[in-house]
């Protein structure tokens, strides 16, 4: 129990503000409030940026926030205000930017100071408590003796942000022959392919979904067998690394090593729902069950710990728990050997390589798989299917003892664009296995995201209770607008697609700049901040920029607009130089390149059988086609000349709107696809 009353930040719909809810600061949300405050009493403000899941964001609040006197300095000398930077990407942006521009390396917690008109003159990221003292006495003295300086500062960092436009990196190709271009890209990637443990050779390793799923599309179209081969190792090295959870499954952040071993064990959700889509093609392409293996395990543990009984997903779980991270997933030999029993302890031990002194810090062992059964059967005279069996079972009786563990925090807000990515990844995983609860959760989820956070046209950031104040960001409507795609690919529910068209409108009446002819990461009708910014390049999340490049090349083919088609060519080929040359931070616009310039397949399945049909030839890896069908009649131009009069399904197998003859079976159909690849 809290003995002092909680500040403002009670009532926030962020679990990271309400952490800082019984700090002794008199922290402001991001508004007018605080804003007003500043200019009226003439004080710097100071904006902490982090998220629930962020263990220095702890520290530091423990050794400084909660500090009865350092509290007191922080409310005499500035307006304070707590930023969840996932509820608010748009400050975080702004902010991180310009400590990055003062020569700061960025990173969270981020502490930002500002004059009263929100300019930044100094910040950093995590202070200890005696250098935090400092900073605020410093900061307090300087803007009493030399206020001009520090606005003179703050002014020529804001003219800084405000030039870093697109203008910048625009120049177009330069490269005709786009074969040679994505060899180019490939071999860049090659040389830093990490041959023993997989993934790129550095540490830590993050596992960036969209490099391997680009990868995957250029071995489809090289038909090189050595991406290929490296990818699906790095996809089985990283599943059998520690930073896979092998008991409860879902994946964590990072690993701070090379070896994919030991993860920061903080579990976020835009990771796992881009990972049910990597395994999942992983899968479509290999037919190894051991992927399929890591897509279950994944989505049980997502309905298990991360999904709110109306089908929203929750946004993250925390490195830490009762103060330490990493303690709910770790083992002590001893407690293996008491838990599996004595028949299979050391069995089952073995295969996780844990060892009686630990195999990381302070005695306790992180378990990982052994990259190869082989010899543990030998050892025991057992089938793959038997240790199958036994681990399983050792499995869940690890499950059941974690479960009484004290858990790692919870961050329950639900944020549209995460939630939407996890759609996408559902709606994979339901195409790899054609398994129908994971489109029933996709559609559960997407449902959730429609009654819960839009309203009309407008889409709402967050939700934990309640929706947020807070309006979606391109981040929000790009990735729904590409999950109402998949939805509709799906079971060919026009609804899906119809949402996403005036999801698209609104897109670009209210984020597009015609100067510069790509998106804002904020809408005109936002907020103003000090500068308004535009994501280029991906990161574990694509950028929002090459998500909605994506959806107009899609839309414009379903919907048949050559306006929205061209604007994705156009978008695309200013930044194609590029792409080529920053594989690493340009995977994802790698693929919509390639979907560019390769074409886009429209397959279109009419009849009764249109949806088994259409599942049947999902089993088949055809990364480079959009599906469209209907039972009986269609809005969509493509479909309108193609209802069926007979019994007889039919899949029309169409390129740039001219149509192959009609066939009955999947296996023709793809004969005509691989006929019109050359």
């Amino acid at each position: 129990m809290h003995s002092k009353p909680p500040n403002r930040l009670i009532h926030s719909t962020s679990p990271y503000l309400q952490q800082h809810a019984y700090n002794p600061v008199d922290w402001f949300e991001w508004g007018t409030e605080a804003l007003e405050k500043a200019k009226r009493e003439d004080k710097p403000i100071l904006v902490s940026i982090g998220y629930s899941s962020c263990h220095w964001c702890h520290v530091m609040e423990r050794e400084s926030f909660e500090n009865v006197d350092v509290a007191a300095l922080m409310n005499e000398y500035m307006v304070c205000i707590k930023v969840d930077r996932e509820e608010r990407p748009d400050i975080d942006q702004v902010y991180m930017d310009a400590v990055q521009a003062m020569g700061t390396n960025g990173g969270w917690p981020l502490n930002v100071f500002l004059t009263p008109d929100q300019k930044p003159f100094y910040g950093g990221t995590y202070f200890p408590p005696q250098a935090w003292v400092q900073v605020l006495t410093n900061i307090h003295q300087a803007y009493q003796t030399r206020k001009e300086d520090i606005l003179s500062s703050a002014e020529s960092i804001t003219n800084h942000l405000a030039g870093l436009g697109i203008d910048q990196f625009r120049q177009g190709s330069g490269q005709d022959d786009f074969l040679s271009a994505i060899h180019s890209m490939y071999s860049q990637l090659e040389k830093k392919f990490d041959r023993t443990w997989g993934g790129l050779d550095k540490a830590p390793k993050f596992i960036m979904p969209s490099i391997w799923l680009w990868l995957l599309r250029y071995a489809h179209l090289s038909k090189n067998e050595e991406a290929l081969h490296h990818t699906l190792f790095t996809l089985k090295k990283i599943a059998k690394g520690g930073i896979y959870d092998q008991v409860g499954g879902g994946f964590a952040r990072y690993s701070v090593d090379g070896e994919w071993f030991a993860p920061h064990f903080e579990k976020m959700l835009y990771d796992n729902a881009q990972l049910l889509s990597l395994y999942s093609e992983a899968y479509t392409i290999s037919q190894d069950n051991y992927f399929k293996k890591i897509v279950y395990e994944t989505f049980d543990w997502l309905s298990r710990e991360m999904t709110h009984a109306d089908g929203g997903f929750y946004s993250a779980l925390d490195a830490d728990s009762e103060g330490v991270e990493g303690k709910f997933y770790v083992w002590t030999y001893n407690e293996l050997l008491s838990i599996v029993g004595e028949q299979h302890g050391k069995l089952v031990a073995g295969y996780f390589e844990a060892t009686p002194s630990g195999n990381w810090e302070h005695g306790v062992n992180i378990l990982k798989e052994v990259y190869s059964s082989e010899d543990i059967q030998k050892q025991h005279s057992l089938t793959k299917e038997e240790l199958d069996a036994i681990i399983t079972t050792a499995k869940q009786k690890l499950l059941e003892v974690r479960n009484k563990r004290v858990k790692p925090g919870l961050d329950d807000k639900i944020l549209t664009g995460w939630n939407a990515m996890m759609v996408s990844g559902l709606v994979d995983a339901y195409h790899a296995f054609d398994d129908e609860k994971f489109l029933s959760s996709a559609r559960k989820n997407m449902k959730f995201i429609q009654q819960c956070l839009m309203e009309e046209n407008t889409i709402y950031r967050s939700f934990k209770g309640k929706k947020s104040s807070t309006k979606g960001f391109l981040e929000d409507y790009a990735f729904v607008i590409q999950a109402l795609i998949k939805l509709y690919e799906a079971d060919f529910n026009e609804a899906w697609i119809n949402q996403a068209k005036e999801f698209t409108e609104y897109v670009l009446e209210n984020f597009y700049d015609k100067e510069e002819s790509y998106f804002y990461f904020t809408s005109s009708k936002a907020e103003k901040l000090i500068t308004r910014k535009k994501e280029i390049f991906d990161n574990v999340i694509p950028s929002t920029n090459g998500v909605m490049v994506q959806n107009l090349h899609h839309l414009g083919i379903l919907f048949d607009r050559e306006d929205w088609k061209n604007l994705a060519i156009s978008m695309t080929d200013e930044l194609s130089h590029l792409i080529y040359a920053e594989p690493n931070y340009m995977s994802n616009w790698g693929i919509v390149l390639a979907e560019l310039k390769t074409g886009m397949a429209e397959v279109a399945f009419v009849g009764k059988d249109a949806i088994p049909l259409k599942n049947e030839f999902k089993k088949h890896y055809q990364p480079f086609s959009i599906l469209m069908g209907t039972e009986k009649n269609s809005e969509l131009p493509l479909l309108q000349d193609k209802v069926t009069r007979t019994d007889t399904s039919m899949i029309y197998v169409c390129y740039d709107k001219t149509c192959k003859q009609p066939v009955i079976h999947v296996a023709d159909a793809l004969l005509e696809l691989k006929n019109l690849a050359g």
